[in-house]
């Protein structure tokens, strides 16, 4: 009796798919229930439009500043900000998880002072990275590096660290070499691990972008928020908290297409 390999395009098309679908309807029909409510809330008058403005209202503001190209400007610069940040952060962080992961020493010599710097939150370092590093881009960037840097490392850490000695010997015996086995067993084991790590880490960028930009900044979405409570304009404000809703949801997308991309062979109903 042949097999049907976990690949095949049979068994992707019936239960994936399906759920897929299924899950995707769900998702539009809750964000379109609660876009009725919020209609019907500022509709019969339940809120005042001053502090919550009709979901048309935030669309006709959306569509003005993006063809004044201020929309377009203030994504641009907060998102460049947040990559940068990112990238430092998953730079220094997986080279370090992975080290404190698959080290006992290394774990026992670092962690002491991770869970000391861990609980500081960003937000009170920003004075002092404004003051070592001035008000410019390099602060924010510094400022976004540590708050995306811990979720990324703990993560990594974890994932190697819950690596399955068993499933190691086993490649071992099989004559993989070390090398392979650090790439097909325990990287392939931890990866999941690192993308909630990364998910999690860019998640925190934007909180910590947020941060940056209100309190020195000159551009950004954070900035348009605060610029937005000063004159009063609470679509402003919408439209500044929507987009990064956005950015971030697009952004979640591309790590999960990236996880199962390089994890093809985890599951074939790989539901999120």
């Amino acid at each position: 009796m042949k097999v049907m390999a976990l690949g095949s395009p049979l068994l992707r098309r019936i239960p994936g798919g399906r759920q897929a679908l299924e899950n995707r309807a769900v998702g539009i029909t809750s964000v379109a229930i609660v876009l009725v409510i919020w209609w019907i809330v500022t509709r019969l008058g339940f809120v005042s439009q001053v502090l919550l403005p009709a979901p048309a209202a935030i669309t006709t503001t959306f569509v003005e500043l993006t063809k004044s190209g201020d929309l377009p400007r203030h994504i641009a610069v907060s998102m460049g900000r947040v990559l940068v940040g990112f990238l430092i952060a998953f730079s220094l962080a997986i080279p370090l998880g992975t080290l404190v992961g698959v080290s006992r020493i290394s774990r026992s010599a670092i962690m002491p002072l991770v869970e000391l710097v861990r609980p500081i939150p960003p937000i009170a370092v920003i004075p002092m990275a404004i003051l070592w590093l001035g008000i410019g881009e390099v602060s924010k960037y510094s400022i976004i590096a540590y708050g995306a840097f811990f979720p990324i490392f703990l993560n990594t850490m974890t994932g190697f660290a819950a690596v399955d000695p068993v499933h190691v010997r086993a490649a071992l015996t099989l004559g993989a070499s070390r090398a392979q086995v650090f790439r097909y067993v325990i990287l392939m084991s931890a990866f999941p691990n690192i993308v909630v790590g990364a998910r999690l880490g860019m998640a925190m960028a934007f909180i910590v972008l947020v941060a940056s930009e209100l309190i020195a900044a000159e551009s950004g979405l954070g900035f348009l928020i605060m610029d937005a409570r000063n004159q009063f304009r609470s679509d402003w404000m919408f439209v500044g908290m929507i987009s990064m809703g956005i950015l971030g949801y697009l952004l979640n997308l591309v790590l999960l297409g990236i996880e199962r991309r390089v994890l093809r062979w985890r599951t074939v109903v790989h539901a999120k």
